[in-house]
């Protein structure tokens, strides 16, 4: 990955992916995708998937491949559960964007069925953002999923909800693109009355994180919770021309996150320090 980094500029806003970031509802996500692969071909979505040769990785057009041949996922993908539909959709469709917004509908119509529980993904997550909040930081959280999913799951988590712990919550169906587009990212900070800059850090797990945080204009965070290693995330952020976008910093859990909030300060994104590994 490329040099990161001395220190990150010091945070006024903190948005949050919510799915595998903060909270685990990977159950719920992967039944809607065995129920939307199946329908590609209805929704005539096969012959729209990334051509051969097209994929950023050999990994990425592998699971083309496989779903063009089977309309459904690996099985090694399903039991790993390590990447968001978002990501997959990206991988599936690339830069078709007619056909990704066609796909998310169809998830959205189908995540209806399998959607609910919701688990907290650290114990210490509620105090670690509330000590997030305390040093006067504001907080926000977006997600790709539609807001009748995501009131149910904010208000559900954790026995008495999260609500209360965020400024602003913004949905993938209230903007006119999902993420990896920075709408979401452009939509929490006018609403909040804050600059687009790099005093907001968007942290997230996914590529299409890094990618619309970077594009907004913003701190792009990857939040490395499933401990991909340091090889695996050249992979996936290669700093290529076509795939240039890179997180500014990669951080294994709520309380690393806010070690680095107290690191920072105001140091240029010009000053550069060896690559940050996993």
């Amino acid at each position: 990955m490329r040099p990161m980094p001395i220190r990150l500029p010091r945070p006024r806003v903190l948005l949050f992916d919510w799915h595998a970031t903060l909270v685990d509802t990977m159950d719920a996500m992967y039944y809607a995708l065995d129920d939307v692969l199946p329908r590609l071909g209805p929704l005539g979505l096969l012959n729209r998937l990334v051509p051969p040769g097209e994929s950023k990785t050999a990994e990425d057009e592998r699971l083309v491949q496989y779903v063009r041949q089977h309309t459904s996922l690996h099985p090694k993908i399903k039991t790993e559960r390590r990447i968001s539909r978002t990501d997959i959709f990206e991988l599936l469709f690339g830069a078709d964007e007619e056909a990704k917004q066609i796909a998310h509908r169809e998830f959205d119509a189908l995540y209806e069925r399998h959607f609910g529980a919701v688990r907290v993904l650290e114990p210490d997550a509620r105090q670690q953002l509330l000590g997030l909040r305390a040093r006067g930081i504001k907080l926000g959280v977006l997600s790709n999923r539609a807001r009748r999913f995501m009131a149910h799951e904010i208000y559900t988590v954790d026995a008495t909800g999260w609500h209360d712990l965020f400024d602003v919550m913004v949905c993938g169906d209230e903007v006119p693109r999902r993420k990896p587009f920075p709408d979401l990212i452009l939509s929490a900070l006018q609403q909040l009355g804050e600059p687009t800059d790099a005093h907001c850090w968007y942290v997230g797990d996914s590529v299409s994180d890094i990618v619309a945080g970077a594009t907004a204009g913003v701190t792009p965070v990857f939040y490395n919770g499933v401990g991909w290693d340091d090889a695996w995330l050249q992979k996936i952020f290669p700093n290529t021309p076509r795939h240039p976008h890179q997180p500014e910093a990669v951080i294994a859990s709520l309380a690393d996150l806010a070690e680095r909030v107290d690191a920072a300060g105001g140091a240029s994104r010009t000053d550069r320090v060896p690559p940050l590994t996993a």
